[in-house]
């Protein structure tokens, strides 16, 4: 005889209600205790009972540390959110320098409201926020990729200069009378000085 499928709703019965949320609190903590192990990651699971006590745990980091990367995360997406907010309100970048450039040109350019110029001022910062976001972005991206090349090139140049060292040791076993200024022997040759 299986498990019967439970009815997902409120447990009216309150010492039926504070067993299940022991157990299933329980029960959570040891997945995500489970997972940690399982996939050597952090996690951090924190529980509020219905009475206002607070329950936590976690495994992998300490959870000070598991809070700490959260709240960074979280301000990093923040800050996105709200410039892609700024973005939807305000005009592209070309239009908004084609308006400026118009408002500024024109023989009224003295009657221009304060307003109207802190306006411009505020979507020209925004912009340029929003420029030099993606730029970062391009750059970190750029960089990264870099990075991985340079590790594939350095696997790459330490796997030739063993391929060299064995058939330079080839050669000499083969050749008696080589000159030892032609080999190597068993030094592997020196690496190219870039990829250092």
């Amino acid at each position: 005889m299986g498990r019967r499928k439970i009815e997902i709703k409120r447990i009216e019965n309150k010492s039926s209600r504070q067993v299940t949320f022991s157990k299933r609190r329980n029960g959570l903590i040891d997945k995500a205790r489970q997972l940690s192990i399982l996939c050597e990651s952090s996690v951090a699971v924190v529980v509020v009972s219905a009475s206002g006590k607070l329950y936590n745990s976690s495994s992998g980091d300490d959870m000070s540390k598991i809070i700490e990367r959260y709240d960074i995360q979280h301000a990093d997406e923040l800050k996105a959110l709200d410039l892609a907010e700024k973005t939807r309100n305000y005009l592209p970048h070309k239009e908004l320098l084609e308006i400026v450039q118009s408002q500024l040109e024109e023989p009224n350019a003295d009657n221009i409201s304060v307003d109207f110029l802190i306006s411009l001022e505020e979507q020209l910062e925004t912009a340029l926020s929003i420029s030099r976001a993606r730029k970062t972005e391009l750059m970190i991206a750029s960089v990264k990729s870099l990075q991985e090349k340079e590790k594939l090139l350095r696997e790459e140049n330490h796997v030739l200069a063993s391929q060299m060292g064995k058939n330079t040791f080839m050669k000499t076993d083969d050749d008696p009378g080589m000159s030892s200024e032609n080999s190597y022997g068993n030094q592997t040759p020196e690496t190219l000085p870039l990829l250092k």
